[in-house]
């Protein structure tokens, strides 16, 4: 069985090609500025030269069409026609209470899809407009949807609602979803499977560390809380986002600034995290890092306070589970970062008997056991595969579909 995944941004557009039978990717690519000038797509193929079409292109349809004329190229394509793909699996960022696993997409899904954009304002129209792209490039496909919530419904109540008036969850579900759903569940049963933990009780910390970051706590590969919330904002501080803040700080910056809330949430969103903290040397945490190698307090200042707020969640998360079999940093910073790994494991996490082996973690995203053999709990490197779990779930559906 071949599988097309696709991920829809506001502009932009990801897409891989999957071998089911062997899960080998067959080919990848990115379609960057739909509906901006200069469109292009970069067509990768495992030992090939990358194919580059630039074009413009007006939508996510035309993209679509560009992507299926990409993959079926004759010289640089892997398929001959789309006949041979038998289902299309998507991203999608938000299925609000009513998605707790991946399905297929129909009418009634997209409807309800529609219905959570106000909780997903950027991104759940941008995955409609993809979906209905496929429908009509491929029409008669079966399309699946892998929701970035999903995971985070294995939450209960006491975890998921907020200490706010009860009518706001049931008239607005108002609640905490957690994102990154399909990273943190992917991370989270590969880590069961790679320690040989009791696939039932093992108690599993993912540190999804990018310039967008979350936490999540999980037994037996469920969700017991991760650190989103309603929208990406909370939690961890990130590369422009600020994370957890008092929302007086909202009302207090309102009345200095002459800011709007719209206002606000563009400046906590877009101009914070160790952005903002760094006096603006950059989101990239590599720049910050070179900032404070050369001398730079602010820098320094904002990659002390991201570790600590890392460090806070995973101690939060192994007090609500009573205990942590084995933690797991994973993602753009998590793969890639030693140095980050090792302050937050040394600094703060000898209470739990952590101990990293420094040539263990001499790596960069590897599948990789990083802590020490007397190390009383484990922690890995794992590198994330959210494509892959979209194309597994696919298949599932598929599967089900046909008994």
């Amino acid at each position: 069985m071949k599988v097309l995944v696709i991920n829809c941004g506001s502009s932009s557009l990801k897409y891989q090609i999957f071998d089911m039978d062997t899960q080998d990717v067959l080919c990848k690519g990115l379609v960057e500025r739909i509906g901006i000038d200069g469109s292009v797509l970069t067509h990768k193929v495992p030992g090939k030269d990358d194919y580059v079409i630039e074009t413009p292109m007006k939508d996510h349809q035309v993209a679509v069409e560009l992507v299926i004329k990409a993959i079926t190229d004759p010289v640089h394509g892997v398929i001959k026609s789309t006949d041979e793909i038998d289902a299309i699996g998507h991203r999608v960022v938000h299925g609000g209470q009513k998605f707790a696993k991946s399905v297929l997409i129909t009418e009634e899904v997209k409807e309800a899809l529609v219905r959570c954009t106000d909780l997903a304002p950027l991104h759940n129209p941008a995955n409609i407009i993809g979906i209905k792209a496929c429908e009509a490039a491929m029409p008669g496909k079966p399309n699946c949807g892998t929701f970035d919530t999903a995971f985070g419904m294995g939450m209960e109540p006491k975890a998921y609602m907020y200490g706010i008036p009860e009518e706001y969850y049931e008239q607005y579900e108002v609640r905490r979803y957690g994102f990154h759903g399909a990273s943190h569940d992917f991370v989270s049963h590969r880590a069961i499977e790679i320690a040989g933990l009791d696939p039932e009780k093992a108690k599993v910390i993912v540190c999804h560390l990018g310039n967008g970051a979350s936490i999540s706590a999980s037994i037996g590969g469920k969700c017991v809380d991760s650190s989103m919330g309603l929208t990406p904002l909370e939690g961890l501080i990130m590369g422009t986002r600020s994370g957890d803040v008092d929302p007086g700080v909202m009302q207090y910056l309102c009345h200095k600034l002459d800011l709007d809330i719209d206002g606000i949430l563009g400046v906590l969103n877009k101009k914070s995290g160790v952005l903002g903290l760094s006096g603006g040397v950059s989101s990239d945490f590599r720049d910050v890092q070179n900032a404070a190698d050369n001398g730079n307090k602010k820098a320094e200042i904002a990659l002390e306070a991201y570790r600590y707020r890392v460090a806070k969640y995973i101690g939060a998360y192994a007090a609500a589970m009573n205990g942590v079999d084995c933690i797991c940093f994973t993602a753009g910073l998590g793969e890639n970062d030693k140095l980050t790994r090792k302050e937050i494991c040394d600094q703060y996490l000898g209470y739990l008997g952590v101990k990293i082996d420094d040539k263990r973690n001499d790596v960069r995203g590897k599948e990789t056991l990083i802590s020490a053999d007397d190390s009383k709990v484990k922690v890995y490197l794992l590198p994330t595969n959210e494509e892959l779990k979209i194309a597994l779930d696919t298949v599932k559906i598929i599967e089900e579909m046909n008994k």
